[in-house]
């Protein structure tokens, strides 16, 4: 099927149009992507009774990094995979696999069934995340591609608010196994959509899969991984456990990168590492989606609660003027960048308001109002939404279409990475001046007997008003200079970004669809 064969839509001015049933694709593409970002959410909120009915507490922490280690070690898979031989059955599989993953976790008896499942259900997301986005590159040439690019990465910030909302929201009138069943008939309306409307050539391996490459990736993550779960936490951050897995994460990396120097289809190639747009925007989108918005996302709607008083839904409801915000400019600039063919403006404008509502945030005083403050969320969220997929737009644009998958899948992987250590450097940094703040505190009476590590929000509001302004001093003064710290870091984006290598979106077909 050519593109003049294809009579759907209106044609553009370049005299491509979109493939029949395009807009059910979408649908379905987004649908995917939004269960899958919001599995990594939505039990945030729904722990603490999943982990009391299953007397599992000493495992709770796993029921999250179950399944973003899945997700994590599925992305650079699927993206090869993609490029080897297709990417319609391979979107399939992933679906059925969240899907089953997602039934069998509502279903799971203890602890450990949940864990497995929950890694089960991560495998199967991870790859929708990716091969989601490589699929619209097949089906959209990268000129029109900016305007459907865009509320796919805002899907991102959605889910993360989203996600416990609607997480506490089901436990609490339902049961919390409806937190997993819920994907299932969406996923199912996907599953028949996506099999029905999408047409794509299946393609025949003619090299072997790079399986020890694999193998050395999964290992690396997972030791990486287990450093920023335990560190400080289940152990000392000089504690042997935690030091071996540190020595483990470099040599599994090493031995990585040997090997894939010498595969003859790597999964990561490492050649993509040395041209200058697939680093640098991968490096912006691990310092300003790593260090911002996940960042922010973790640790505000406790800082909400704590020194505002709000509860967790309401805490969770004052971040969506951050989601808005990045929905118009992802939107917006999409529509945008479409119509002029040009990328790297948009980034540079992005990356230099995300510093500027980080510092905004970290100006904030236990007498800031409210609406103050969700201006400024709704401030970085703008920014977000100019940066996050104008960078994948410029990775995919870059390279040639057979590789497509592997790149979009190892600049994601790359972020997801960097989130990750990002998150974990700031929590550890946060909870060591709030827990040396606390113990002052206590020392002092102010706690009411309880610890700096049993206070919770509800303590906070019971306690007389000299001790309630006290720890919410503290809590004030232990995050809000961690945000200030992260702005100069945040701004070596902007940096980098004035140095992004623009080439102009090209106006090539997409792939042909299957007979």
């Amino acid at each position: 099927m050519t593109a003049e064969s294809v009579v759907d839509e209106p044609r553009e001015r370049t005299g491509f149009t979109l493939p029949p049933h395009f807009g059910w694709i979408y649908a379905a593409l987004m649908v995917t992507m939004l269960l899958s970002a919001l599995d990594q959410t939505i039990v945030s909120t729904a722990l603490p009774t999943i982990v009391g009915e299953l007397e599992g507490l000493s495992h709770m922490a796993w029921v999250t990094t179950a399944y973003i280690l899945a997700a994590t070690i599925g992305m650079p898979i699927y993206g090869k995979l993609g490029d080897l031989i297709g990417r319609r059955k391979l979107f399939l599989t992933a679906l059925a696999i969240f899907v089953l993953g997602s039934a069998l976790t509502g279903f799971a008896q203890d602890m450990p069934q949940l864990i497995v499942f929950r890694a089960l259900q991560g495998l199967g997301g991870g790859g929708l995340m990716i091969v989601s986005q490589a699929i619209i590159a097949d089906l959209v040439p990268v000129r029109q591609r900016a305007k459907f690019m865009g509320p796919m990465g805002a899907v991102f910030g959605l889910a993360a608010v989203a996600g416990p909302l609607l997480g506490g929201w089901i436990t609490d009138h339902t049961t919390w196994r409806w937190a997993f069943w819920i994907n299932l008939p969406l996923g199912v309306a996907a599953f028949a959509v996506s099999y029905y409307a999408i047409k794509l050539p299946h393609r025949k391996a003619t090299v072997r899969f790079d399986y020890l490459g694999a193998a050395l990736m999964a290992v690396a993550v997972t030791a990486l991984i287990l450093v920023c779960t335990w560190g400080g936490s289940e152990y000392d951050w000089t504690s042997p456990t935690i030091l071996w897995l540190i020595a483990l994460t470099a040599a599994a990396s090493v031995l990585f990168a040997v090997v894939e120097h010498r595969s003859k289809e790597p999964l990561i190639p490492l050649r993509v590492l040395r041209n200058p747009v697939f680093s640098i925007a991968t490096l912006i989108g691990m310092i300003a989606i790593g260090l911002g918005m996940f960042a922010v996302i973790s640790y505000m709607p406790t800082y909400l609660q704590m020194v505002y008083g709000y509860s967790a839904t309401e805490s969770g409801l004052l971040l969506i003027p951050m989601v808005a915000g990045m929905m118009l400019t992802a939107i917006a600039s999409g529509h945008l960048v479409g119509r002029i063919g040009r990328y790297k403006g948009f980034v540079i404008a992005g990356m230099a308001v995300i510093p500027a509502g980080v510092w905004l945030l970290s100006t904030l005083t236990v007498s800031t109002p409210v609406a103050l403050v969700c201006l400024y969320l709704a401030a970085l969220g703008a920014g977000m939404g100019l940066v996050m997929q104008n960078l994948v737009l410029a990775v995919q644009n870059a390279f040639p279409r057979n590789e497509v998958g592997t790149v979009t899948s190892s600049n994601n992987f790359f972020r997801e990475i960097g989130a990750t250590v990002g998150v974990a450097i700031v929590g550890a940094v946060f909870a060591g001046r709030l827990t040396d703040a606390l113990e002052g505190a206590a020392g002092a009476g102010a706690l009411g007997g309880a610890g700096p590590e049993s206070i919770t929000p509800a303590i906070v509001r019971s306690l007389p008003e000299a001790a309630r302004d006290q720890v919410i001093d503290a809590y004030a003064d232990s995050l809000l200079p961690v945000f200030a710290a992260l702005v100069p870091v945040i701004a070596i984006g902007l940096v980098l970004a004035v140095f992004l290598p623009h080439r102009r979106l090209q106006d090539e077909e997409p792939v042909p669809a299957r007979r």
